[in-house]
Order: structure tokens, then C-alpha cells, then sequence
């Protein structure tokens, strides 16, 4: 489902770094793999930069949250 995604959102297949995906390290973590994913690749977000944490999939419809990184 994840390279389904990367492929529609990017229009291409994504390239390595392009797509976090957290289920080899952590397994299916539901809901939470969404925040754990943001934590894990959010570093290079700047004070005052926005991010967008976006579930969906099987079992819930559709989370999403705008967040801004304060220092």
C-alpha cells in the first residue's frame, strides 16, 4: 500500500529517502506508526517550518493534523 501511495502522490515511483515507511523496524503500530514516522524524519523541519502528519488506510478513515516545529 505504501509504494501505492508514494506512486500517486509523487506521480513516479518513489526514491530511496522519499517515502518514510516505519513497518521493518516497528511493525504494524495502527495508528501511532503516523506519529512514530514523524519523529523519525522530522529533524530537518527549521523553527517556524510546518509538517503534516496524514493517516489512512484499513481500520480508520482519515487522520490529519497540520503541526508547526517551535524552538
Amino acid at each position: 500500500m505504501n509504494d501505492v501511495i508514494g506512486k500517486k502522490v509523487l506521480g513516479r515511483t518513489p526514491e530511496d529517502g522519499e517515502q518514510p515507511n516505519i513497518l521493518q523496524d516497528y511493525a504494524n503500530t495502527s495508528s501511532a506508526g503516523s506519529i512514530i514516522a514523524f519523529s523519525k524524519y522530522s529533524n530537518d523541519l527549521d523553527d517556524g517550518d510546518y509538517g503534516l502528519i496524514c493517516s489512512f488506510g484499513a481500520g480508520y478513515s482519515v487522520g490529519s493534523v497540520i503541526v508547526q516545529r517551535r524552538g
